[in-house]
């Protein structure tokens, strides 16, 4: 495995001066975004066969252990706020429950028991969508929640740091980033793990694109929780609407605090017409808007 291999290069690294050892991380880190590109077609295909099976009710499912699994949680847990993502229909299944998350779990990851017992706990079935991350590709805890997923008939998503890998061989979708080996050998939190949260922020931000909860580059389904993001709700009526200050406040509270509403009713509708629009179109802005009558 590339991500285990020891370099020559790096091996007087801490006889380095602090700016060359930064250098050096530096470098593996620009080297880890720039090995995402390959991916780029597979993360597509990925996104756009997810797309239906979510809006049939499916869950986004995050599989990993350690760093992976980590950072699969991060991901996920960013979802509700930015794009109003249900918390209920988000899974993790990390390798020694919920408290390796803040610390390890020794031989977690080696229990393909827990991975197939997620799995089956959870129900997961043909609508789910079901993310498995693992820098070396073999974790078996991962590898064997894809295989269980698969057999359930979820789409499987495998996300490697390792060509050739089994993680990669029993998903239906594998996508590889081969960052190859570590400035600091086998510390896959370094390139490998920055490769994994970019295919992960790329993946689901482009899922809840396609799923209408961005219209313009902005975060129209918003979670509006604190101060800023009100403020910033305001200012995304403005600009989508064109109406003054006054009127997007005012819409913002006619809607109940739902900006894709909010919008429909600066633009002259009625709450009732405007959720109405909104449901037709499956909570596409852009086809309500085109389909509400203007007012003058």
């Amino acid at each position: 495995m590339a991500t285990e291999h020891f370099s020559t290069r790096y091996q007087d690294l801490d006889t380095w001066p602090s700016l060359d050892v930064l250098s050096a991380f530096l470098e593996g880190q620009l080297s880890a975004v720039a090995a995402v590109r390959p991916a780029l077609p597979a993360i597509a295909s990925a996104a756009e066969e997810a797309v239906p099976r979510l809006r049939r009710g499916g869950r986004l499912v995050y599989a990993g252990a350690g760093t992976s699994g980590r950072i699969g949680v991060q991901d996920g847990t960013e979802l509700p706020p930015t794009f109003n993502w249900p918390d209920d229909r988000i899974v993790y299944l990390i390798a020694g429950g919920e408290g390796a998350i803040m610390q390890a779990v020794e031989n977690a990851e080696d229990s393909v028991e827990e991975g197939i017992a997620g799995i089956c706990d959870n129900n997961i079935g043909p609508d789910d969508v079901v993310i498995g991350v693992a820098a070396s590709g073999r974790t078996p805890f991962t590898i064997a929640a894809l295989k269980e997923a698969s057999a359930r008939g979820a789409q499987t998503i495998g996300i490697s740091n390792n060509p050739d890998t089994p993680l990669l061989e029993v998903c239906s979708h594998p996508i590889l980033a081969d960052t190859g080996e570590e400035v600091v050998a086998g510390s896959t939190r370094m390139k490998a793990g920055t490769a994994q949260k970019v295919i992960l922020n790329l993946l689901s931000t482009l899922i809840m694109v396609r799923m209408d909860r961005v219209y313009r580059g902005l975060m129209v389904n918003m979670r509006a929780t604190n101060a800023k993001l009100r403020r910033r709700s305001e200012i995304m009526v403005m600009q989508i609407t064109d109406c003054d200050e006054a009127t997007a406040t005012d819409a913002i509270l006619e809607a109940g605090g739902d900006l894709k509403t909010a919008v429909l009713i600066a633009m002259g509708a009625s709450p009732a017409d405007a959720q109405g629009a909104l449901e037709r179109h499956d909570g596409n802005l852009r086809k309500a808007l085109a389909d509400l009558p203007r007012t003058s």
